[in-house]
């Protein structure tokens, strides 16, 4: 069972210089990061079918198809039980069923509180021949903002699992996989990180509730051994859908800090991790998120991440780069293994 590799767009609105790109450098699938990029979301609060089926249609046409996509948000309104706001759940539920209809197989659902902001600084990492990625540290910021307590994270939880109740058996229904990504920052008592989600999947132990796992972000809470146990434990269950693959120096646990990496030049040693991704039958897709920004490259930025080229931009060397790497990657994996 092979691996595939795809890159996140956080737009709709793909330009043909885009799609050719993609197939010329061996790209196999999109991945959608912005469920608020689909027609018909503004205008009914879900994606259009009949616009989303033209958008698969054309991704196709360049010899690739569509991976995972995204959800409309929901909102701290509804985590916090707000009149109203029951809105935005009905409108992943539709989602839900125009994304099962048109065939695609793993949605992410984006819950606002996930990830408690203020807790470190956020700085212009320079590495490599002057290549610029993300670095966060947690001793810069001398004023951090207060975590929620026991209380407040356990009512955000029961909200989590009331919006999970309904979307997770839908999603059944439709043949659709719901993918979880941990929470980034992974600062301690966030909801999604390590405890988070083994709570997951005690509380939805369905096969198709599983995550995105994102290697740097889990890097980030506990370096390499954290990865290959993390790997090993999910991945054994199944509830790998698709991995984020990329590369950081440091964890808030060793050094107080972290910065993102170029593939060959971060902590980790990505080939052993690919063993393991391997060992454990995965054969989804490889993505090379937050990718480091190259001289001459216009990143795809994000007040929540700066620093960190976050989507696919035609002409990025930073993902040309990184693409190639992860299918040089496969390629001597197939190798090593005699296929």
């Amino acid at each position: 069972m092979m691996m595939h590799v795809s890159v996140t767009v956080n737009t709709a609105d793909l330009s043909d210089l885009d799609l050719r790109q993609m197939s010329q450098l061996g790209i196999d699938f999109v991945d959608f990061g912005n469920g608020q990029s689909f027609k018909g979301v503004k205008e009914q609060g879900y994606p259009d079918l009949d616009e989303l089926l033209k958008l698969k249609k054309r991704v196709r046409s360049y010899g690739l198809d569509i991976n995972r996509v995204t959800l409309p948000n929901i909102s701290r309104s509804f985590m916090d039980g707000v009149d109203g706001s029951e809105q935005e759940l009905e409108n992943s539920l539709n989602a839900v069923r125009v994304f099962g209809e048109a065939g695609i197989k793993i949605v992410r659902q984006r819950f606002e509180g996930d990830v408690f902001y203020g807790r470190g600084q956020s700085y212009e990492a320079i590495q490599r021949g002057g290549a610029i990625a993300r670095g966060e540290s947690i001793g810069l910021l001398k004023e951090k903002t207060e975590t929620p307590g026991q209380e407040e994270l356990q009512n955000w939880w029961k909200s989590f699992q009331r919006a999970y109740r309904e979307i997770v058996p839908l999603a059944q229904d439709h043949d659709v996989n719901v993918a979880m990504h941990p929470s980034d920052t992974p600062h301690p008592d966030s909801p999604f990180g390590g405890i988070g989600l083994n709570r997951i999947i005690d509380d939805f132990p369905n096969k198709n509730v599983g995550f995105v796992y994102c290697i740097g972000t889990r890097a980030e809470a506990g370096g390499s051994s954290l990865i290959m146990d993390e790997i090993n434990h999910f991945g054994r269950k199944g509830r790998i859908f698709l991995v984020h693959f990329r590369n950081v120096r440091g964890s808030l646990p060793t050094a107080g800090a972290f910065e993102e990496a170029l593939l060959d030049d971060g902590d980790l040693n990505m080939f052993k991790i690919l063993l393991e991704l391997r060992k454990v039958g995965y054969s989804g897709c490889l993505n090379p998120d937050h990718v480091p920004t190259f001289a001459g490259d216009v990143a795809d930025l994000h007040d929540s991440w700066k620093y960190s080229n976050i989507g696919w931009k035609p002409s990025s060397l930073g993902f040309a780069y990184s693409v190639g790497y992860i299918k040089a990657l496969l390629n001597a994996l197939n190798e090593f293994e005699g296929r």
